[in-house]
């Protein structure tokens, strides 16, 4: 972990005592309110739950100290998405979408954004730069690409997409502000699910977007308002807790993971293996210029879907579930959902357990 971000991690858990008074409670009050007292001119605080909350305002203070940028917080990952989506694009103008990146994106904008006359395009994320950027209103991103983990150039994508009148947007749920920083490589905002890593205990949904452009802030932070996508105080607070030890979980998975893909890679029962910690990897070197850590996503593919679904569960500590970034290793076999991958390729998402004992649960299970 780099120096920096060594600071922001230490000074995150302090973050709250800058307002406190004395006999302040020192963790962050769960605020449950609809409605607030009100009299005389409402200017300048919390007015009614929907604008609002004091438990919202807990965990945008700490993403935005994380991603040094300006945090607008959204009830999932899928949420903030939309909300940069719907707020920025106008009919007739064009986005362009990784074809290997979360689906979801892609679903979203055929059933919804076409209607509105906006149309989209998809590219591959490790072809992202080729056939350039020419009229786009925006360009979406994801790096790591979820689930087959190709990269893409953030600050060349940044720098091209720009230049040709392109907003850019980042999804940077793989790797968390600790793993990969797009805001300083020129995006223009950034979003991701807060569901993973920064919650961490898999207990609630959850997304956010960041950027230091404050004409996307106010325009998300109107879309949230009027449309009514706002997150619950309560998912709020669990988040808060979450963000205070991402930190310390997001060493323990990503130092975990970048032992067991090297094990994986010359065990006899994978086929082929992907982490950009290996430097056999296609995107090794653009991982090491532009990641500060190489993430916790494994994918490795085995000799068939049954093959997969069967070391799925034989294993006694991986978790089959369909999300990644919890405390539990888990693990699932994507191309059940229709991901362009190998019938038998398993997204294997690293977590907080001991680290041997991990290796030898996995390699019990590849086994059989």
């Amino acid at each position: 972990m780099t120096d920096s971000a060594s600071d922001r991690a230490a000074r995150l858990a302090h973050l709250r005592r800058e307002g406190l008074e004395k006999g302040d409670p020192v963790p962050l009050p769960l605020t449950l309110a609809a409605m607030f007292h009100l009299p005389g001119d409402p200017a300048g605080v919390s007015q009614y739950g929907r604008f609002a909350n004091p438990t919202w305002d807990g965990v945008e203070k700490l993403l935005g100290h994380l991603e040094d940028a300006t945090a607008v917080a959204f009830p999932s990952g899928m949420a903030a998405i939309s909300a940069v989506l719907f707020s920025l694009l106008r009919t007739g103008e064009r986005v362009l979408l990784p074809s290997d990146g979360y689906y979801t994106v892609r679903v979203l904008a055929e059933r919804f954004l076409v209607p509105m006359g906006i149309g989209f395009d998809t590219r591959p994320t490790a072809g992202f730069l080729e056939d350039g950027f020419d009229g786009y209103r925006l360009v979406f991103l994801e790096t790591p690409a979820n689930p087959g983990l190709d990269l893409c150039d953030i600050a060349a994508v940044a720098k091209k997409a720009r230049a040709a009148g392109a907003l850019v947007i980042a999804d940077n749920t793989t790797m968390t502000p600790y793993g990969q920083r797009p805001l300083d490589l020129g995006v223009d905002a950034v979003v991701a699910a807060d569901t993973k890593a920064p919650n961490g205990h898999s207990d609630t949904l959850f997304g956010h977007v960041t950027s230091r452009n404050e004409t996307i802030v106010a325009a998300v932070r109107d879309w949230r308002k009027l449309a009514g996508g706002i997150p619950g105080p309560f998912e709020a607070w669990l988040v808060h807790r979450g963000l205070e030890t991402l930190e310390v979980r997001f060493e323990r998975m990503c130092n975990s993971a970048e032992l067991i893909a090297t094990r994986l890679r010359d065990h006899p029962r994978v086929r082929a293996l992907r982490y950009p910690g290996l430097k056999d990897d296609p995107g090794h070197a653009l991982a090491v210029r532009q990641m500060q850590r190489f993430g916790f996503l494994i994918g490795l593919t085995l000799g068939s879907a049954d093959e997969a679904e069967a070391f799925i569960d034989r294993c006694a500590l991986i978790q089959p579930a369909t999300s990644f970034g919890g405390v539990h290793t888990s693990a699932e076999r994507r191309a059940r959902w229709g991901d362009a991958v190998d019938a038998g390729f398993v997204r294997l998402s690293i977590g907080c357990e001991p680290t041997e004992e991990l290796w030898n649960a996995i390699a019990s299970a590849l086994e059989g």
